[in-house]
Parts: C-alpha cells; sequence; structure tokens
C-alpha cells in the first residue's frame, strides 16, 4: 500500500508549481501542511484518512437531508446519526487541527529565516492559521475538540439547507503574510516566488532536523528566478547531500550548483562533459 512506504525515501520537491502555495487557494496551502506533517510522521496519513473518511460520510448524510427537505416542502430525513458524525469529526479534526498548528509554529522561524536569505531587506512574513470558525485558536487537542464541536451546532441549521459540512480543518486557511499584508494578491511575482521557496526550504530544514537528509529536487525552478534570486538559491541547497536538478536551458543553473550533468532528449539519456 501507499503508505506502507511513506518516510522511506524523504523528499522536497521545488517546482514552478510551487507559485500556487502563495497564489492559489487555501486547498493548495492545507495540502502543504498536511503533506509536510506526513513526510515527517507517516504515522499521520492515518489521521488524515480518518478525517476524510468521516466527512465523506456526514457530506453524504447532509446531502440526503437537504434533498429531502427540498423534495419534501421543508421536511427533511432522519438526522439522528448526525450527531454521531459530529462526534467522529471532531475527534479527528482536532486531532489534525493540533498537528498543524504544531506545524506552523514549528515553520515560522525557518521560514523568516530563509525569505531573509533569498530576498534580502524584502521584510518580515508570518505565518498565521485561521479556523473556518471563529473564536480563539485552541492550544489543545481538547479544546479544538470542544470548539469543532460547538461550531458545528451552530450552523447545523446552514449545513442542513446547503447538505455540506460547512466548518472544519478541511475549510481552515493558512495565511501567509509580508508585512502587514497577506501576500496573496500584494506580493510581486519575485516576492511570490521568494515566499514559496521560503516555505520548501523551511520545510527541507525541518527534515533535516528530525534526522536524516533529505533529497531535494529542483524542477526547472531557476528559469522563473532572476539572477540573484538563482545565486542565493544555490548558495542556500548547494549543501545538500543528495541535490537534484532539472533545466531546459543548461545556463540557467548556477555555478554553485556543479556536478554530474546528463541531456535528456528524445527518450535518450546521455552523460554531458566539460
Amino acid at each position: 500500500r501507499p503508505r506502507d512506504v511513506l518516510g522511506l525515501l524523504r523528499t522536497v520537491l521545488f517546482a514552478p508549481e510551487d507559485l500556487a502555495l502563495v497564489k492559489g487557494d487555501p486547498g493548495e496551502r492545507r495540502r502543504f501542511l498536511d503533506e509536510l506533517l506526513t513526510a515527517r510522521a507517516p504515522r499521520l496519513a492515518g489521521v488524515r484518512q480518518d478525517y476524510e473518511r468521516v466527512l465523506k460520510q456526514r457530506n453524504a448524510l447532509l446531502k440526503t437531508a437537504a434533498m429531502a427537505r427540498r423534495a419534501g416542502g421543508g421536511k427533511g430525513a432522519d438526522l439522528s446519526t448526525l450527531e454521531v458524525w459530529d462526534g467522529h469529526l471532531a475527534r479527528a479534526g482536532a486531532e489534525l487541527t493540533a498537528f498543524r498548528l504544531q506545524l506552523v509554529a514549528a515553520l515560522q522561524p525557518l521560514v523568516t529565516a530563509a525569505y531573509g536569505q533569498l530576498a534580502p531587506g524584502g521584510g518580515d512574513t508570518a505565518l498565521e492559521y485561521r479556523s473556518s470558525f471563529e473564536g480563539e485558536l485552541p492550544t489543545s487537542r481538547e479544546q479544538a475538540e470542544e470548539q469543532l464541536l460547538e461550531a458545528l451546532r451552530t450552523v447545523r441549521k446552514q449545513e442542513v439547507e446547503r447538505g455540506v459540512t460547512l466548518v472544519g480543518p478541511h475549510r481552515d486557511e493558512l495565511l501567509l503574510k509580508l508585512g502587514p499584508l497577506p501576500a496573496k494578491g500584494y506580493a510581486s511575482h519575485g516576492e511570490s516566488w521568494s515566499f514559496a521557496l521560503a516555505l520548501r526550504l523551511a520545510s527541507y530544514e525541518l527534515l533535516r532536523a528530525d534526522g536524516g537528509e533529505p533529497v531535494l529536487v529542483l524542477d526547472d525552478v531557476f528559469a522563473e528566478l532572476d539572477a540573484a534570486r538563482r545565486d542565493r538559491l544555490a548558495e542556500l541547497v548547494a549543501g545538500g547531500e543528495q541535490v537534484l536538478v532539472t533545466a531546459a536551458v543548461a545556463e540557467d543553473v548556477p555555478k554553485a550548483l556543479a556536478g554530474a550533468r546528463y541531456a535528456v532528449a528524445d527518450g535518450a539519456v546521455r552523460r554531458v562533459t566539460g
């Protein structure tokens, strides 16, 4: 099974698609957090699966209730089991939320340091986890469970009307801030790239601190950066134990990343010398 091989080979991938971490929708940032959680502790794949399974079942019940309400002129389906699913969702959701909050706290200083190295003088960065319901962020798993249960009770009517779960980790957001403003919508293209790279570099440092050297994969990233950012990124990753770089143009790869080079064309691979 895929989950059986999690953690055997840990990698950190830099790719052009990483820009979506800054400019994309909240799902991109939630996925970033959850994939990093799983890389650090493979057992958390089970926590994610538990939550997704409960969410799917609860949404199915709400959808059935919403359809029955519309078909029955306001009379809904039997919702006697909804509170049971509320409990399951709150327990699994609280555990996932608690781990995410711990991860965000660990990432914050590393992202700040990495961004400062990539874009000196570019301003302060901040990671702010925002819950899908009002109130202060929980300080424990137990508190998170209580808050989520209360939030589910509060939005029960809207959920039955819309046929979908409206609160929980699947709707939380990781807000990326550059200075006092959110990076999304305000950061320039270069700033957004630097922020995205800082998130990946912070992930790399976090995995290194856990023990074992991750494999760094830089997939056609340098073409997206100006010369100064190319050189700074190369300096930051050059000390990696294993660094794999792909580039459409060989000259895009900084000299600091010297090593074996291969050319790939029409399915053939050849070693490049010189």
